[in-house]
């Protein structure tokens, strides 16, 4: 008798958690579990209910699928947002004539509602510095034409300009296409000045003065080679995979030369990837060159030349 009671202390301190701690009136045993998909407590032993609606404590889940999905309810914040989506909202879809009639409100109620949702739409936009922040990030969303990782490390860059000032007196096109800039170029994935000026609508002068002002705020010195260059012309010219290789190879043969110093990257991954297409059966002409690389076909000229001159040099030392 003495280890029964022992048992049952036991038992009663164990199940102290859900509230019960005395023996079922309808069975005398103690042994109370919790449904929380129903929210009761109920007796194993014999079934009696003893509590209903109990509130669940524990970490709220949602499951948008039919699978085991237990992600956190609402998204992680972003810097592609300008509250960095922790703010609430009032989803007007709810309020749509058959979404309200589906719920049980009257047409008083989703006018109120309605208005609601306007109202604090209003108030998060009062601040000149999140609409500012709003209109950036919405340029870097539709104009920047990069991956969702790139994208976010745009808008963190804007935001780090724009604490330190740089957007005043500037346009936010400007300063969003210039971060989008150094975003893509820190990643080894550059885009052309004259690609962004024209997708942000931005003169190029004044893009080239915000990238250099941007980049010394950011402490961001990463210098773009040729070699960058190379991979992104070879799919916008459609090459095989055997003229990428042969271009990669002659700029490791050259590029320790100093023919190249005060030559634009691009251009000299134009002048790679012409000869390369040359040399293994792919021709193109120098105006698709030119239209891809951005150059005209006068610079195109003088660099193919300095290519050949470099590597008749490295062919004379490799002989020598």
């Amino acid at each position: 008798m003495v280890v029964k009671k022992n048992n049952i202390a036991n038992t009663i301190n164990e199940r102290r958690t859900i509230g019960q701690t005395k023996a079922c009136t309808d069975c005398g045993e103690v042994n109370w579990s919790q449904d929380n998909n129903r929210g009761e407590v109920f007796c194993e032993s014999c079934g009696a209910v003893v509590e209903e609606n109990v509130i669940d404590e524990g970490p709220e889940w949602t499951n948008h699928s039919d699978g085991q999905d237990k992600s956190r309810v609402g998204g992680p914040s972003t810097y592609l947002l300008a509250d960095k989506g922790l703010n609430t909202t009032i989803d007007t879809k709810d309020l749509l004539s058959s979404s309200a009639s589906r719920h049980g409100m009257s047409n008083k109620s989703r006018r109120d509602w309605r208005r609601r949702a306007i109202i604090d739409q209003r108030s998060k936009t009062r601040d000149s510095k999140i609409r500012n922040l709003t209109k950036a990030t919405q340029l870097i969303r539709d104009n920047s034409g990069l991956n969702g990782r790139l994208i976010e490390e745009a808008a963190f860059y804007y935001r780090k300009v724009e604490e330190k000032g740089l957007v005043i007196g500037r346009s936010i096109a400007g300063v969003a296409a210039a971060c989008v800039y150094l975003a893509a170029r820190e990643a080894r994935l550059p885009r052309s000045i004259s690609e962004l000026s024209e997708s942000f609508e931005v003169k190029e002068k004044e893009l080239k003065r915000i990238i250099r002002y941007a980049t010394r705020m950011l402490g961001l010195h990463h210098v773009t080679g040729p070699e960058e260059y190379l991979g992104l012309y070879h799919s916008n010219l459609q090459l095989p995979s055997a003229v990428l290789e042969e271009a990669n190879y002659i700029w490791s043969k050259v590029k320790d030369l100093d023919y190249w110093q005060g030559k634009k990257p691009s251009g000299v991954a134009g002048a790679l990837i012409y000869n390369a297409a040359k040399m293994r059966g792919n021709p193109r002409t120098q105006a698709e060159i030119c239209e891809v690389a951005d150059i005209s076909e006068v610079t195109l000229r003088g660099l193919l030349k300095i290519l050949k001159l470099a590597l008749k040099q490295v062919g004379e030392a490799t002989e020598n």
